[in-house]
Protein backbone atom coordinates (compact mmCIF):
# COMPACT_ATOMS: atom_id res chain seq x y z
CA UNK A 1 0.00 0.00 0.00
CA UNK A 2 1.29 3.64 -0.92
CA UNK A 3 1.76 6.19 1.45
CA UNK A 4 0.44 9.61 1.48
CA UNK A 5 1.36 12.95 0.58
CA UNK A 6 0.90 16.00 2.65
CA UNK A 7 1.74 19.21 1.10
CA UNK A 8 1.55 22.33 2.87
CA UNK A 9 1.89 25.56 1.10
CA UNK A 10 1.90 29.31 2.15
CA UNK A 11 2.96 32.43 1.81
CA UNK A 12 5.97 33.91 3.47
CA UNK A 13 5.43 35.07 6.88
CA UNK A 14 1.97 33.35 7.12
CA UNK A 15 3.19 30.45 9.61
CA UNK A 16 4.14 27.34 7.64
CA UNK A 17 7.65 26.94 9.37
CA UNK A 18 6.68 26.86 12.28
CA UNK A 19 3.35 24.62 11.94
CA UNK A 20 5.46 22.17 10.04
CA UNK A 21 7.73 21.80 12.72
CA UNK A 22 4.94 21.40 15.22
CA UNK A 23 3.53 18.88 13.18
CA UNK A 24 6.50 17.03 12.69
CA UNK A 25 7.36 16.61 16.58
CA UNK A 26 3.81 15.44 17.06
CA UNK A 27 3.91 12.71 14.36
CA UNK A 28 7.11 10.87 14.07
CA UNK A 29 6.14 8.42 11.72
CA UNK A 30 5.90 11.31 8.83
CA UNK A 31 9.12 11.24 6.62
CA UNK A 32 9.69 15.12 6.40
CA UNK A 33 10.83 16.22 2.63
CA UNK A 34 13.76 18.45 2.76
CA UNK A 35 13.74 20.73 -0.28
CA UNK A 36 16.99 21.84 -2.15
CA UNK A 37 17.74 25.59 -2.54
CA UNK A 38 20.34 27.80 -3.53
CA UNK A 39 19.28 30.39 -1.14
CA UNK A 40 22.26 31.08 1.25
CA UNK A 41 21.85 28.96 4.35
CA UNK A 42 20.63 31.51 7.16
CA UNK A 43 22.14 31.55 10.72
CA UNK A 44 20.00 29.66 12.34
CA UNK A 45 19.75 26.59 9.63
CA UNK A 46 21.43 23.43 8.80
CA UNK A 47 22.64 21.20 5.81
CA UNK A 48 20.10 18.48 5.44
CA UNK A 49 17.74 20.09 8.16
CA UNK A 50 15.98 22.65 6.76
CA UNK A 51 17.35 22.77 3.40
CA UNK A 52 19.83 20.85 1.03
CA UNK A 53 22.15 23.75 0.15
CA UNK A 54 22.77 23.63 -3.43
CA UNK A 55 25.15 25.63 -5.38
CA UNK A 56 23.24 27.36 -8.71
CA UNK A 57 25.31 25.15 -10.71
CA UNK A 58 24.42 22.33 -9.11
CA UNK A 59 20.41 22.82 -8.83
CA UNK A 60 20.41 23.73 -12.88
CA UNK A 61 22.24 20.71 -13.45
CA UNK A 62 19.56 18.56 -11.35
CA UNK A 63 16.97 20.75 -13.61
CA UNK A 64 18.73 18.78 -16.54
CA UNK A 65 18.53 15.24 -15.15
CA UNK A 66 15.03 15.80 -14.21
CA UNK A 67 15.50 15.03 -10.45
CA UNK A 68 12.71 17.68 -9.42
CA UNK A 69 8.92 17.01 -8.48
CA UNK A 70 8.83 20.76 -8.80
CA UNK A 71 11.30 23.50 -8.89
CA UNK A 72 10.76 27.10 -9.59
CA UNK A 73 13.06 30.47 -9.30
CA UNK A 74 12.02 33.22 -6.90
CA UNK A 75 13.48 35.66 -4.87
CA UNK A 76 16.69 35.42 -7.23
CA UNK A 77 16.81 31.28 -5.91
CA UNK A 78 15.97 27.97 -6.86
CA UNK A 79 13.80 25.98 -4.32
CA UNK A 80 12.89 22.75 -5.57
CA UNK A 81 11.28 19.34 -4.50
CA UNK A 82 13.35 15.66 -4.98
CA UNK A 83 10.97 13.07 -7.09
CA UNK A 84 13.29 10.37 -5.94
CA UNK A 85 12.59 11.17 -2.41
CA UNK A 86 8.72 11.31 -2.41
CA UNK A 87 8.42 7.74 -4.71
CA UNK A 88 10.79 5.94 -2.33
CA UNK A 89 8.60 7.12 0.84
CA UNK A 90 5.61 7.11 -0.78
CA UNK A 91 6.09 3.48 -2.36
CA UNK A 92 7.68 1.93 1.44
CA UNK A 93 4.32 2.80 2.71
CA UNK A 94 5.12 5.84 4.63
CA UNK A 95 3.71 9.48 4.62
CA UNK A 96 5.69 12.27 3.67
CA UNK A 97 4.97 16.22 4.64
CA UNK A 98 6.36 18.72 2.15
CA UNK A 99 6.81 22.16 2.82
CA UNK A 100 6.24 23.81 -0.19
CA UNK A 101 5.36 27.24 -1.89
CA UNK A 102 2.11 27.70 -3.28
CA UNK A 103 3.15 26.79 -6.71
CA UNK A 104 4.93 23.76 -6.18
CA UNK A 105 2.14 22.31 -4.14
CA UNK A 106 -0.30 22.69 -7.38
CA UNK A 107 2.90 21.24 -9.25
CA UNK A 108 3.15 18.16 -7.26
CA UNK A 109 -1.37 17.85 -7.50
CA UNK A 110 -0.49 17.62 -10.96
CA UNK A 111 1.66 14.68 -10.49
CA UNK A 112 0.16 13.23 -8.10
CA UNK A 113 -3.55 14.32 -7.97
CA UNK A 114 -3.68 11.88 -4.71
CA UNK A 115 -1.96 14.51 -2.32
CA UNK A 116 -3.38 16.47 0.52
CA UNK A 117 -3.11 19.63 -0.25
CA UNK A 118 -3.08 21.60 2.89
CA UNK A 119 -2.89 25.90 2.47
CA UNK A 120 -1.62 28.21 5.67
CA UNK A 121 -3.55 31.10 5.08
CA UNK A 122 -2.55 34.68 7.14
CA UNK A 123 -6.21 35.92 9.06
CA UNK A 124 -5.19 39.26 5.84
CA UNK A 125 -2.90 40.37 3.39
CA UNK A 126 -2.33 43.33 5.96
CA UNK A 127 -1.31 40.98 9.13
CA UNK A 128 0.92 38.78 6.74
CA UNK A 129 2.80 42.15 6.02
CA UNK A 130 3.47 42.82 9.57
CA UNK A 131 4.83 39.38 10.62
CA UNK A 132 6.90 39.77 7.43
CA UNK A 133 8.61 43.37 8.74
CA UNK A 134 9.08 41.74 12.17
CA UNK A 135 10.46 38.81 11.24
CA UNK A 136 13.27 40.83 9.88
CA UNK A 137 15.21 38.44 8.21
CA UNK A 138 14.87 39.86 4.28
CA UNK A 139 16.60 43.13 2.91
CA UNK A 140 13.99 45.56 1.58
CA UNK A 141 14.51 43.98 -1.62
CA UNK A 142 13.50 40.48 -0.78
CA UNK A 143 10.73 42.24 1.53
CA UNK A 144 8.99 43.38 -1.33
CA UNK A 145 9.67 40.78 -3.49
CA UNK A 146 8.35 38.69 -0.88
CA UNK A 147 5.17 40.57 -0.20
CA UNK A 148 4.54 41.04 -4.48
CA UNK A 149 4.49 37.11 -4.30
CA UNK A 150 2.18 36.96 -1.64
CA UNK A 151 -0.37 38.69 -3.35
CA UNK A 152 -0.92 36.36 -6.28
CA UNK A 153 -0.06 33.31 -3.47
CA UNK A 154 -3.13 34.44 -1.48
CA UNK A 155 -5.44 34.36 -4.81
CA UNK A 156 -4.39 30.70 -5.69
CA UNK A 157 -5.49 29.99 -2.01
CA UNK A 158 -8.89 28.45 -3.01
CA UNK A 159 -7.20 25.56 -5.47
CA UNK A 160 -5.88 23.72 -2.16
CA UNK A 161 -7.67 21.03 -0.60
CA UNK A 162 -7.46 22.56 2.74
CA UNK A 163 -7.54 25.98 4.16
CA UNK A 164 -6.32 26.65 7.84
CA UNK A 165 -6.36 30.60 8.54
CA UNK A 166 -3.54 31.12 11.51
CA UNK A 167 -5.10 34.27 13.22
CA UNK A 168 -3.68 32.06 16.49
CA UNK A 169 -0.69 29.51 16.48
CA UNK A 170 -2.39 27.24 18.62
CA UNK A 171 -5.66 26.92 16.90
CA UNK A 172 -3.68 26.60 13.55
CA UNK A 173 -1.48 23.93 15.16
CA UNK A 174 -4.63 21.99 16.85
CA UNK A 175 -6.52 22.33 13.32
CA UNK A 176 -3.64 20.95 11.44
CA UNK A 177 -2.54 18.11 13.66
CA UNK A 178 -6.48 16.93 13.52
CA UNK A 179 -6.40 17.19 9.65
CA UNK A 180 -3.11 15.09 9.53
CA UNK A 181 -4.68 12.53 11.74
CA UNK A 182 -7.42 12.16 9.39
CA UNK A 183 -5.60 11.58 6.43
CA UNK A 184 -3.26 9.58 8.15
CA UNK A 185 -6.57 6.85 9.21
CA UNK A 186 -7.80 7.95 5.35
CA UNK A 187 -10.56 9.50 6.47
CA UNK A 188 -11.78 11.17 2.92
CA UNK A 189 -13.89 13.35 4.77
Amino acid sequence: MKGEIIAVAAPSGAGKTTIVKRILAMFPELVFSISATTRPKRDTEKEGVEYNFLSEKEFKEKIEKDEFIEWEKFYDYYYGTFKSVIDETINSGNTILLEVDVKGALSIKKLYPFAHLIYISPPSYDELVKRLRDRKTESNEDFKKRTDRAKMELSLKNKFDYIIVNENLENAVIETSDLVKKILKGDKT
